[in-house]
């Protein structure tokens, strides 16, 4: 009886020690994107993890701005994609990125109102009596709201500047503003829980968006194939799909 407890117990060690084995060949790639690209990174995250098995693919989404700030801290990842050039170029100035940058994609305004658009917003020039809400200067599509209010001749007067474009199209699908700036990418992800409003000066604005690994990723090799995804075939096919123009 004693000597079957005990090769139990060594059952049930192998067991436990095969189990560590496999977690620790397990490796984490983590992913810092811009909220506008949630959407189709977490699709082409499934065809990474089964070209790379073994392979867990983790993402940060917000706001460029603020994944620079924490790059720029010293937070750990492996690959960087901005909503803009200039985003990309703090990163690179502060010397966690040292490989160039390849742009990937481009991206315009809209501007999105309740569904139905029940305020008859038809351009900019009717923004001046809706609650309105935009990103904030810092964030890239911040920039590029200014740039299209340049374009037009327009003063807004927004309620709130929010972190990132998720932010405003929450505002606006909760009912908390009448309107506000966000990527057509965007509004088309929101599907009928929004109206989308073209704007013509939006062509003033085309945000293109870069990737690149970081320098001291400890996954460099793994990165490098996840950011040949991003700008090759399936990646172009994925991101034009979701609305995305080409870089």
């Amino acid at each position: 009886m004693i000597r079957r407890v005990a090769a139990g117990a060594v059952l049930v060690v192998l067991t436990v020690s095969g189990c560590g084995s496999g977690d620790s060949a397990q490796s984490t790639l983590t992913v810092f994107a811009a909220a506008s690209l949630k959407s189709v990174f977490t699709e082409l995250e499934k065809d990474f993890e089964t070209a790379n098995p073994g392979v867990d693919v983790q993402f940060s989404f917000a706001g460029s701005s603020d994944l620079a700030a924490q790059l720029q801290a010293g937070a750990p990842a492996d690959v960087f994609a901005a909503a803009d050039q200039p985003t990309m170029d703090k990163v690179v100035q502060g010397g966690r990125i040292t490989a160039a940058p390849a742009t990937f994609a481009t991206n315009v305004l809209t501007i999105v109102t309740a569904p139905g658009n029940p305020k008859g917003i038809n351009g900019i020039d009717d923004l001046a009596d809706a609650t309105l809400v935009v990103c904030a200067p810092q964030v890239p599509c911040g920039r590029a709201t200014k740039k299209v209010a340049d374009a037009a001749a327009v003063t807004l007067h927004p309620v709130s500047e929010e972190s990132s474009v998720a932010d405003v199209l929450t505002k606006v699908t909760s009912g908390q503003a009448d309107a506000g700036f966000v990527y057509v990418t965007d509004a088309a992800g929101a599907g009928a829980k929004v109206s989308a409003v073209a704007v013509p000066e939006a062509s003033a604005a085309v945000n293109a968006y870069p990737i690149a690994v970081v320098a001291d990723s400890k996954q460099a090799t793994t990165a490098q194939k996840f950011t040949e995804l991003v700008t090759g075939p399936t990646g172009r096919a994925a991101l034009a799909a979701a609305g995305f123009g080409a870089p």
